[in-house]
Order: structure tokens, then C-alpha cells, then sequence
């Protein structure tokens, strides 16, 4: 035990001391969820822009009340009906300077769009096609047998912060868990640390063990900081239920990603070398997981290789338990398969390990 703290004690100074891993563990993740909180934090719907050819009665023969409540959503530019002011708004459209144009031609209302932006798209389609249907109604003087109304899943109080917070925080316990394991073994071992601790009485579970807690203290450090600066007024988090179920799932995520370290460090020979391994292990990583930006519009190739990736897994984990409202039912499932993928990497990391650098 006396062993196991002194090296605990060791491990702790000298990461404190090392001012570029303290900010590269600490701070750097922090900074991302500031910035992307402050750039989202009052993103909302923005109008689109409609360029109408002409003449079009669904439009011109709009009520006051119906065309002041679209004036949100919709900013309308009307030009003459000429051939040459429908080609223009076509070009428009395919600059995307325009969102959409919009003329009648033989008593039928054509719509042409980008399909380049469809979330822009499906809101004039389902602008306009509101707009015609009220005005077959006004026609006819039926009202529709049946009528839609939607509505978001979450409440209207859900800010980007609920879905920026848990992805962030995985990046951030990933990235402790590599690059700490990795360059603190590359780094022992050519200083020849791990030889003398090899020839010195003392065993390898105290060495393991206290690399192990020095990285989780990190990590719950991590999450301490990024759960307070989230919960301030300004970015709003909303924590919901078992909210601290997110402590294991950072345990388990840390061990599952200090056996990445460790297998990186067992193949480099250079800090600079487990640097770029390690970078090239966990960038790709986590823009493919949904880290940074969701997944729903990806190609389905991505979708399938982000089910194979330990950040993507805690990411959804701690999304589901931090912001809706998930319980141990969906925790459990995600630490066991991150305790596995870290018992195979370090069991195939022990194979490959070096003592010495020769």
C-alpha cells in the first residue's frame, strides 16, 4: 500500500507540473464546451427565403392574420412574372442565395428548391403545402376530416447544452485515458523509470494500480468542472434522474480508453510518435461516434463503424443518463461492453509490452 501511494503521490506531481497535459486535459476539452454552448446557446429556426415569380392566389389571396403569422418563418421577395425573373429566381435558388422560388403556371403552384440544405427544404415544403390547404379550404368552405399537429419530443425549455455536454465529456475522459497512459509510458521507459521499478521490489499491480487512480482522478475531476461551467444560468444544463450514473460510465470509459493508451505506448518509442498515434486513434474517432455533431444525416457506411467504437457508446450512455432521464437499464449494457474492450486491449497490450526501450 505504502508503494502503491508513493507512486500514486509521484504520478500526481508530476502531471501537475507538466503544464501542457494540464491544459491539453483539462482546460482544451472545457474550452470546446464553452465555445460550442456560447455559438448554440440561443440557436433556434431561422426564416426562410422565398422568391415568389408573378402572380400566385394561394399567396396573394392570404388573409392579414394568416400573412402576418408566417412573417417568422418566411421572408417573401416578389418579383414580376417574366421568363427572365423566373430564370433569376431559379439561379437563386441554386446559389443559395434563395431557399426557395415559387410561381403558378396552368393553375397549378410549383415549388423548386435546393435539395443542398433539407432541413431548410422540408420547412418551405411543409410551409407551402399548410399554405395550399388552407386555401382549398377557404374554396370550398370543408374543413379537412383530420388535422396534424406537431411537436418536438423534448420540452420547449431544451437547449443545445443537454446534447453538447455528455458528447464533450466522453471526448474529454478519451482523451485523458490515452494520451495519459500512452505518453507516460513511452516517457518512463526511456528515462529507464520502468526498469528500475521492474528491478525494484515492488509489484506491478501497485504500478498499474496507481496510474489507474491518477487517471481517475482526472477524469472525475473533468467531470466536476465541466458539469459546473454546463450548469451555470448562462449555458443552462438541466441535469434529470440518476444524473451520477455518469460516475461508473466514467470509470468504465477511463479503463476502456487507458488500455488504448496502453497499447500505444507499448508499440511507440517517442513521446512525439504516441502523440500522433494517439491523435490518429482519437480524432477520427470522435467526429465518427457523433461527438461533436449528430449522426442522423450521415452516410449509413458511418453510421455502421460508429457502432463499433467505444466513444460513441459512452457518449449515448452518458447523454441518456445525464439529460434524459435514463436509468441503470441503459448504463449497465455500456459498462460491461467497455470493461470488456478494455480487458481484450489489455490483454493484448501486456503481449507487446516493453520494460526497456531497447
Amino acid at each position: 500500500m505504502r508503494a502503491f501511494l508513493n507512486l500514486s503521490l509521484a504520478m500526481a506531481r508530476g502531471l501537475a507540473r507538466d503544464r501542457a497535459a494540464v491544459f491539453f486535459t483539462l482546460i482544451f476539452p472545457l474550452m470546446f464546451l464553452m465555445l460550442f454552448g456560447a455559438l448554440f446557446k440561443d440557436q433556434g429556426v431561422g426564416k426562410s427565403d422565398i422568391v415568389q415569380v408573378g402572380s400566385v392566389k394561394v399567396l396573394d389571396g392570404m388573409p392579414d392574420k394568416e400573412r402576418a403569422g408566417l412573417r417568422d418563418i418566411l421572408e417573401l421577395e416578389k418579383t414580376d412574372g417574366s421568363a427572365a425573373a423566373r430564370r433569376e429566381a431559379l439561379e437563386k435558388v441554386r446559389k443559395g442565395d434563395a431557399d426557395a422560388a415559387v410561381f403558378q403556371r396552368d393553375g397549378k403552384v410549383e415549388l423548386r428548391y435546393s435539395a443542398a440544405d433539407q432541413v431548410r427544404s422540408g420547412t418551405v415544403r411543409g410551409v407551402l403545402n399548410s399554405i395550399v390547404q388552407q386555401a382549398n379550404q377557404r374554396a370550398t368552405g370543408q374543413p379537412p376530416a383530420f388535422a396534424l399537429q406537431t411537436g418536438a419530443v423534448e420540452d420547449e425549455t431544451t437547449k443545445p447544452i443537454q446534447y453538447l455536454t455528455p458528447g464533450l465529456l466522453g471526448w474529454a475522459v478519451a482523451m485523458g485515458g490515452v494520451f495519459g497512459s500512452a505518453f507516460n509510458l513511452v516517457s518512463w521507459r526511456r528515462k529507464r523509470i520502468l526498469r528500475r521499478l521492474w528491478l525494484a521490489p515492488i509489484s506491478a499491480r501497485s504500478v498499474v494500480g496507481a496510474r489507474i487512480g491518477v487517471n481517475l482522478i482526472t477524469a472525475f475531476a473533468q467531470t466536476a468542472i465541466f458539469l459546473a461551467v454546463a450548469s451555470l444560468p448562462y449555458y443552462g444544463l438541466k441535469l434529470t434522474g440518476d444524473w451520477w450514473l455518469c460516475l461508473p460510465l466514467v470509470v468504465c470509459g477511463t479503463l476502456a480508453f487507458m488500455s488504448i493508451g496502453l497499447l500505444v505506448g507499448s508499440f511507440a518509442k517517442t513521446e512525439e510518435a504516441a502523440n500522433g498515434m494517439a491523435q490518429l486513434v482519437i480524432l477520427p474517432m470522435a467526429f465518427l461516434s457523433g461527438t461533436f455533431f449528430p449522426l442522423d444525416n450521415a452516410p449509413g457506411w458511418i453510421r455502421t463503424v460508429s457502432e463499433f467504437l467505444p466513444l460513441k457508446h459512452l457518449a449515448s450512455a452518458m447523454q441518456d443518463v445525464l439529460t434524459r432521464g435514463e436509468s441503470w437499464g441503459t448504463a449497465l449494457p455500456v459498462m460491461g461492453g467497455l470493461l470488456l474492450f478494455a480487458a481484450v486491449l489489455t490483454a493484448i497490450a501486456a503481449r507487446v509490452f516493453r520494460w526497456d526501450a531497447a
